[in-house]
C-alpha cells in the first residue's frame, strides 16, 4: 500500500510543479491570439503527463527507501537475513527475473516491491511481518511481491497514469482557458493567460489529479489479486498466501497501522474504497480459494 500511495503522491506534486514551471517559463505554446491550438496543447499534456509518471517511478526506489528508512541488506549479519536474502533469491530465480535489493525497515507487519525495471528492483520487509509471520507466511508474502515485479506491474502502472496524467493536463488548460477568457471578455486586446489561468490550472490539476488516482487504485486492486495467484503459483499451492492474508485479518481486533487500515483491513467510509490501491482481504482470500477449487 505504501508504496502506491508514494508513487501517487510524487506523480501528483510532480504534475503540479511541471505545470506551474512550463507556465512561468512560457513553454505553454499552445495559447495564442486566436485561442487555444488543441493538437499542440495535447502534445503538450502527453510530455507533461508521461513525463510526470516516469520521473516518478525513476524516483521510487529512493523515495521507498527513505520513507521507510529501509536499510539494504548487503551482506547477512544474521540467521534471519540469510534466510531473507536466500528465499527471495530463490523466489526472483523461479519468476524468471533478476534478484531485487532486499530491505528491512522497522514497522509494522507489511512488505512492498518497488523499482523502474524487472532486473533493478527492490523488496523491502518490515520487521514487524518478520516477527509475527510463520516462514512459510512469510514466504507467500515475498511471493507476492516478486510476483509483482515479474508482471511488470510498476511499469504497467506508471503508463496507466501517464494516460490519465494526460487527460488531467489536457482539461485543466482548457478549463483554465475558459475561465481565463470569462474574465477578461471585456478586453478587446489579448496580452496572453492571465491570473485566472494559472490559478484555475493549478486548482484543475490538483482536483482532477486526485480523481484520477481513482481510476489507477482501480487497476491497483486488480493487479493484487494477480500477484495473489502469482505467489501461489511460485510456490506450487496457495495455501501458504491464504494462511499469511488470515494472519493480516487477524490483527484487527487489536488495531492496525496507518499503513494497513488503507488496504481493506479495517472498517473505513464506502467512499475510501475507490481510493484503496488493495482489495479487502476477505476477496483475496476468497479468489485464492476458488482458485484452489
Amino acid at each position: 500500500m505504501k508504496r502506491i500511495l508514494l508513487f501517487l503522491a510524487t506523480n501528483l506534486a510532480v504534475l503540479v510543479v511541471l505545470g506551474v514551471v512550463t507556465r512561468l517559463l512560457g513553454v505553454d505554446r499552445f495559447l495564442g491570439a486566436q485561442g487555444l491550438d488543441l493538437g499542440a496543447l495535447l502534445g503538450f499534456a502527453a510530455v507533461i503527463g508521461f513525463g510526470g509518471s516516469f520521473i516518478s517511478l525513476l524516483m521510487s526506489k529512493t523515495i521507498a527507501k527513505f520513507s521507510t528508512g529501509a536499510q539494504v541488506i548487503e551482506q547477512a549479519s544474521t540467521p534471519a537475513e540469510a534466510w531473507l536474502l536466500d528465499t527471495v533469491a530463490r523466489l526472483a530465480a523461479g519468476a524468471g527475473i533478476g534478484t531485487p535489493e532486499v530491505a528491512v525497515y522497522e514497522g509494522e507487519p507489511n512488505a512492498f516491491a518497488t523499482g523502474a525495471s524487472r532486473d533493478h528492483a527492490l523488496v523491502a520487509v518490515s520487521t514487524g511481518l518478520l516477527q509475527t509471520m510463520s516462514r512459510e507466511q512469510a514466504t507467500a508474502v515475498l511471493g507476492h511481491e516478486i510476483s509483482h515485479i515479474a508482471n511488470g506491474d510498476m511499469v504497467t502502472l506508471t503508463l496507466i497514469q501517464g494516460v490519465v496524467n494526460t487527460f488531467v493536463v489536457f482539461l485543466s488548460r482548457v478549463i483554465g482557458y475558459v475561465v481565463d477568457s470569462a474574465l477578461r471578455r471585456d478586453d478587446t486586446e489579448y496580452h496572453g493567460p492571465g491570473i485566472g489561468y494559472l490559478v484555475t490550472t493549478v486548482v484543475c490539476d490538483i482536483l482532477f489529479g486526485v480523481l484520477a488516482s481513482m481510476i489507477v487504485a482501480y487497476f491497483s486492486r486488480q493487479r493484487e489479486f494477480r500477484a495473489d495467484a502469482g505467489s501461489a503459483r511460485l510456490l506450487g499451492t496457495p495455501q501458504p498466501m491464504i494462511s499469511a492474508l488470515q494472519r493480516l485479518g487477524e490483527m484487527q481486533p487489536g488495531g492496525l497501522p496507518q499503513n494497513l487500515a488503507t488496504a481493506g483491513i479495517t472498517d473505513r467510509p464506502a467512499w475510501m474504497e475507490w481510493f484503496a490501491s488493495h482489495p479487502p482481504l476477505a476477496q483475496r482470500i476468497d479468489a485464492l480459494q476458488r482458485a484452489r477449487a
